[in-house]
């Protein structure tokens, strides 16, 4: 399945898409689950086929949100692919896994403008293609060989970042308002297949910059579930964006980083592709 979260004549639903349509949830089923992390909580995706309106919504008519609006977490994993550093002056060493988090504000949906940074921050905003999982049952402790039956399903993200801010801090150059994107939709785990057999393509103006396979991760995502949920609490609705592989534009020679009206791809196979043209500066 393909489940979608998206504003519909003011009203914020959810429901499944099939070809260039979604049918809505039912007012039922929202009056029980009113949005997509609480069905996960409740574990009921399997009745969405049978919760849904009959009346499907065109895609051109709906303006699709991050999947999961409001995660409790967004979890981002750095170097996870083997590419040179540093990354626009900025040198990194890592022995093991590396976390950081990202507010929920800094990613938007699909279709949605990226917001350009003002002054300094533009001159070296950069786009990073990334494999994202969510988490569907709740884990603690939980070891790598059983990791896999709490993911729900995949999605894409442009895990947009301040290339001079990471001189701050990871957290300062990661989070800046509306700088990055995440969807279209969650593509169910069934259907999505296993991250390793899913290729990331990401494009800037229709160049590719980013081409992978999820085979290539350092560090695999049952390794990285394991990890994480001996640090925290995973739940539904939580999200781990698995990490960025070589070509992003802090990366190129002679930096390639985002200008206003770029528009940026993230293709992942088995999900869809995301979409997002970059803004220009406010005043």
């Amino acid at each position: 399945m393909r489940i979608a979260s998206f504003v519909h004549q003011n009203q914020a639903s959810y429901g499944l898409v099939q070809g260039e349509t979604v049918f809505p949830v039912s007012t039922a089923f929202m009056d029980k689950y009113p949005t997509l992390r609480a069905a996960l909580e409740a574990d009921v995706l399997g009745e969405l086929a049978d919760g849904r309106d009959r009346k499907a919504l065109h895609l051109s008519d709906i303006h699709l949100l991050p999947p999961i609006p409001a995660p409790s977490k967004i979890l981002c994993v750095g170097l996870n692919y083997k590419k040179p550093y540093p990354v626009a002056g900025v040198a990194v060493q890592a022995d093991g896994i590396v976390i950081f988090g990202r507010h929920d504000d800094t990613l938007v949906g699909h279709n949605a403008p990226l917001e350009m940074p003002m002054g300094d921050a533009a001159k070296t905003y950069d786009f990073e293609g990334e494999i994202v999982a969510v988490i569907g049952r709740p884990c603690r402790h939980v070891e790598a060989a059983d990791a896999m039956a709490h993911v729900a399903g995949y999605a894409c993200m442009n895990e947009g970042s301040v290339r001079g801010w990471q001189k701050h801090s990871i957290h300062a150059g990661k989070n800046f308002l509306a700088s990055g994107a995440w969807g279209p939709w969650l593509t169910t785990s069934d259907e999505a297949g296993p991250p390793e057999e899913m290729r990331l393509v990401t494009r800037v103006n229709g160049t590719v910059m980013q081409d992978t396979m999820g085979a290539k991760m350092i560090h695999d995502l049952p390794k990285l579930i394991s990890y994480l949920s001996h640090m925290t609490r995973l739940n539904p609705g939580d999200v781990i964006a698995t990490g960025s592989p070589d070509g992003t534009g802090g990366s190129c020679t002679p930096p390639a980083f985002l200008l206003p009206d770029d528009v940026v791809e993230v293709e992942v196979s088995t999900i869809g592709t995301l979409r997002n043209r970059v803004s220009k500066p406010y005043s």
